[in-house]
């Protein structure tokens, strides 16, 4: 019965936590805008269904995503998977041994970024205000793929042990110049699409996985090292998405040049 005492106490911290947000709401539509709620029991029913469905999202995450990302980073950076000693392991500099982080770090990041429903949720809106000029799938993939080599990359931060700033302040360099050179109409979709993949499904396995990794390899530090994957889940879809849309701006240009030469 222990889960069952866990998951009341979930429940509970998720009301506590939810409340302000629905006092905020229902005050302003009752004591500002003075109007009634329309299909007020349909919008309750909604609610308790939303503080339910967090508060089991939240179990689910402590019994299951969060172990699971960990045991994964455990078993991926023993030295008898990875094909060297224990001494060896404890002295460092083994970065290419761990090619299957890197690849386990580029899968998790495309499978949970495809996925994510915010993610989802701005590429459907993103089509229609477009007139399917984005492409909801082109958009996904474009975004999934920033996220996999972001947080593969990571990974490779984590395992070498390099400061986390040159990283990111490089990477901010290479958005700046693309944002010159970049179609206008996508700049901010570039830039709300590297918000909505730190969401509910990515931000918890990538950060199981990086302190995950942290604990395990030999002189990493889960609080120095464990964090930051986020922060590469966030910037590369800026990158890659802005870069699709280069692509595809470059490529439309080409075949109309082609056909006026023809």
């Amino acid at each position: 019965m222990n889960w069952l005492s866990d998951f009341f106490g979930t429940l509970t911290a998720t009301i506590t936590d939810v409340l302000p947000i629905a006092a905020i709401l229902f005050g302003f539509q009752l004591f500002v805008l003075r109007k009634q709620v329309h299909h007020l029991k349909q919008v309750l029913t909604g609610f308790l269904l939303v503080l339910l469905g967090l508060a089991l999202f939240l179990q689910g995450l402590e019994g299951a995503l969060f172990p699971l990302g960990k045991l994964m980073a455990v078993q991926l950076t023993a030295p008898e998977f990875l094909g060297i000693s224990q001494t060896a392991n404890e002295l460092g500099n083994n970065w290419q041994h761990y090619l299957w982080v890197y690849l386990f770090a580029f899968a998790i990041g495309l499978t949970t970024t495809i996925a994510e429903p915010s993610l989802i949720a701005v590429a459907i809106k993103a089509n229609q205000v477009s007139g399917g000029a984005v492409g909801t799938w082109g958009l996904r993939i474009a975004v999934a793929l920033g996220v996999a080599i972001g947080i593969a990359l990571g990974a490779y931060r984590i395992v070498t042990g390099t400061p986390l700033h040159y990283y990111i302040i490089t990477g901010y360099i290479v958005v700046l110049i693309q944002t010159l050179y970049c179609p206008k109409a996508i700049i901010a979709l570039a830039y709300d699409s590297g918000g909505v993949t730190t969401s509910t499904v990515t931000v918890p396995l990538v950060a199981a996985l990086g302190l995950g990794l942290s604990s395990t390899i030999p002189g990493r530090n889960p609080m120095l090292d464990g964090f930051g994957l986020i922060a590469f889940a966030s910037l590369f879809p800026i990158m890659s998405v802005m870069g699709y849309a280069q692509l595809s701006e470059w490529l439309a240009r080409r075949a109309r040049e082609t056909r006026a030469r023809d």
